[in-house]
């Protein structure tokens, strides 16, 4: 049974996971770097954090599985996009292990492993795809070997936006700025109406995260974060749904680490239920930044590299070739 290795750092979470080339995962293995309360992630530190703690992690990624690197087919790594000293740092250690063991090296499109781990994890064939982070905000859809972008953010994504709006309301970073914003606005009762851009097929949210500063010292810290939670996320399912009604779907996958909120699971939930359709979720187990993901992309994608074994800050979606899918 060939076994892939997958190593995931594009970010401020440090993975390694090992997949089986049917799908099954054998172990996932992840730490987080977690800045001081009132502070974000910065390139220099996450990059050192993730080189403390990459190596432990593939010790302990190894003897979870039950394995030795020999019995790996191959080592797959995140090629971007992302943060550049995080991804060059585990890049790094990705080569290095590949060749101390001899095995081929693959590099991943961290949008796509978050999208192919989505359709591995769910069963869904082809659905729409929308795709929410720290770093990307993009709807998606498959046409002809490529993950085509209908629509994405002008500016920041959502997952930025709510990252800063948890750094002025002063909630902490553990576990996470958008876990805190969530359990924050399901204590909100008033809704406060705050700007919605939404501009075609594309979101923009620098504007509202302006406009929320200004309401920090006028509104309770619960209502603002239920408020921003339900503009954002009315904004997403509004393009979502736009992009389905474009290309013929009725079914939507969500991925990335936004993608695991309750609250917008249920609002596209009902969207889809609208449409005869088919919302697919997943947990923070795969919808947050995970090295299975990245271990099963280079799985699919083993035979479509070009040699290339570098990293890309700004490495698209859609400028990925899907030679699997057909």
């Amino acid at each position: 049974m060939p076994l892939f290795l997958g190593v995931e750092g594009s970010a401020n979470k440090v993975g390694v996971g090992i997949v089986s080339d049917a799908g099954a995962v054998l172990c996932n293995e992840r730490e987080t770097y977690v800045p001081a309360t009132g502070t974000g992630f910065q390139p220099r530190e996450t990059a050192r954090h993730h080189q403390r703690q990459v190596v432990q992690l593939l010790q302990r990624a190894l003897r979870a599985a039950g394995v030795t690197p020999r019995e790996l087919a191959g080592v797959a790594y995140t090629g971007g996009p992302g943060m550049g000293a995080p991804l060059q740092s585990c890049a790094v250690a990705a080569r290095t292990f590949a060749q101390l063991f001899r095995l081929p090296l693959v590099p991943v499109n961290h949008c796509v492993a978050h999208i192919e781990m989505g359709r591995l994890v769910t069963g869904a064939v082809d659905p729409a795809v929308l795709y929410v982070s720290g770093g990307n905000t993009q709807v998606i859809a498959y046409s002809e070997q490529r993950y085509r972008v209908f629509g994405e953010t002008i500016d920041i994504a959502v997952g930025n936006c709510l990252d800063r709006l948890a750094r002025l309301l002063g909630l902490s970073n553990a576990p996470s700025p958008g876990y805190n914003i969530e359990q924050a606005a399901k204590r909100g009762k008033r809704y406060v109406p705050l700007p919605y851009c939404v501009k075609g097929m594309d979101v923009s949210f620098s504007g509202l995260l302006s406009y929320a500063g200004e309401l920090v010292r006028r509104v309770s810290v619960e209502d603002l974060c239920y408020s921003v939670q339900e503009t954002v996320f009315a904004m997403l399912v509004e393009v979502t749904e736009r992009a389905m009604a474009h290309c013929g779907y009725r079914d939507v996958l969500v991925v990335g680490g936004v993608g695991c909120n309750a609250r917008l699971q249920e609002m596209l939930r009902v969207m889809c239920e609208g449409r005869g359709g088919r919302l697919w979720g997943m947990d923070e187990r795969y919808c947050v930044d995970n090295g299975c993901m990245v271990a099963w992309a280079g799985w699919l994608g083993r035979g479509e590299g070009d040699g290339w074994a570098g990293v890309r800050q700004r490495w698209r979606t859609d400028e990925v070739v899907v030679g699997w899918r057909e």
